[in-house]
């Protein structure tokens, strides 16, 4: 009987964790001749993919409706298909996230158009619900805001900018924005090194900055990293909402733990944190004990943009080659289609 219960036991405990053994085997979402920028899952598992912009796309925003079928999000109208900036239209939006009521939320950069743009949209009737242009002392130009977490409950968007360094708390309902910086949202002296070749990004060895952004699932805990880092940090989140001086925030600032060079990362309602990891082609997983593993390689995942947790135990991946860019190689373009949105099960 003894024996029996503790089968038991280890049965249920072994339900409660990881799958952390190494994967190879991803299911194709989406195979498409235009690069994903970032992917996001509603709840009913509708698919939602910006289209890089590093690609100089003709559309920016797009649902997928098959594994080759695409269509404009939330109309053509939105759509800049001549490249030239235009206040009614997207511009370069790159980051997305959808929140628990089922609204999807695009931070657009404004490369061309010299204004960063908060977007959010219902997804079931396409209808604008929010939008705010952020001020030149928030996002002056030159600014890349391309990563953000919404805490839709508190009513608090935070994005990441990895070319003037720092991490944007906005207010969504007051629509007040203050920037944070500090050492740990900058580049680690780390080189990116994928299939033996040192990445460069401007003509230089890459060295990006603050990018992978994420909440807690009860928002208590804000979490991030460089690009071109290997440690993920953590920070009370009630700090920004409560108007906590810089020196505050930095002081309170605390290691998480360890993470491979990646684009983007995930967080689940466990604490378990799922990164992609670029120079390796594949998922790593932060457990939320602070133990970094592998759990999926494979040779399609050719620079895992960002990743998206659905309900059921799947992630999802935007794969698009962006060190292939001419950002990054300093001349022509050497990605070659298809790209990618898979799939792959890590367990509830």
């Amino acid at each position: 009987m003894k024996f029996k219960l503790m089968c038991f036991v280890l049965s249920i405990i072994a339900t409660q964790t990881i799958n952390t053994q190494v994967k190879t085997k991803v299911k194709v979402v989406a195979e498409l001749d235009i690069r994903p920028g970032n992917v996001a899952i509603s709840k009913n598992n509708r698919v939602f993919m910006t289209v890089h912009p590093l690609g100089s796309p003709k559309v920016q925003l797009i649902e997928i409706t098959g594994k080759k079928t695409y269509t404009v999000f939330p109309n053509k109208e939105l759509q800049n298909n001549t490249g030239k900036p235009n206040d009614s239209k997207f511009d370069t939006p790159l980051g997305l996230r959808i929140d628990k009521d089922n609204v999807l939320w695009v931070i657009d950069m404004g490369l061309h158009l010299g204004k960063t743009r908060l977007w959010a949209f219902d997804i079931n009737t396409g209808k604008e619900v929010y939008k705010y242009e952020f001020t030149k002392e928030i996002a002056p130009k030159g600014s890349f805001i391309q990563d953000l977490a919404i805490d839709k409950e508190n009513g608090w968007v935070y994005l990441a900018d990895i070319a003037n360094p720092g991490i944007i708390a906005f207010n969504i309902k007051n629509k007040t924005a203050r920037r944070f910086s500090d050492l740990t949202v900058q580049s680690e002296n780390i080189d990116m090194v994928i299939d033996k070749k040192t990445i460069n990004f401007g003509g230089k060895p890459a060295r990006v900055a603050v990018n992978p952004i994420t909440l807690s699932y009860d928002n208590k805990t804000l979490y991030y990293g460089a690009m071109n880092g290997t440690t993920w940090y953590q920070i009370p989140s009630k700090l920004f909402r409560e108007g906590a001086t810089d020196l505050v925030i930095s002081k309170a600032i605390k290691v998480k733990g360890p993470k491979p060079i990646s684009d983007g990362v995930a967080t689940d309602k466990k604490g378990n944190h799922y990164m992609t990891n670029l120079q390796h082609g594949g998922i790593d997983v932060l457990t939320s004990t602070g133990e970094l593993k592998p759990i999926l390689r494979n040779s399609k995942i050719d620079w895992a943009d960002n990743v998206a947790l659905n309900n059921n135990g799947w992630i999802y991946i935007a794969v698009n080659q962006l060190y292939k860019t001419p950002a990054f190689t300093g001349g022509e373009d050497t990605g070659k289609a298809p790209y990618y949105i898979l799939k792959s099960f890590v367990g509830n």
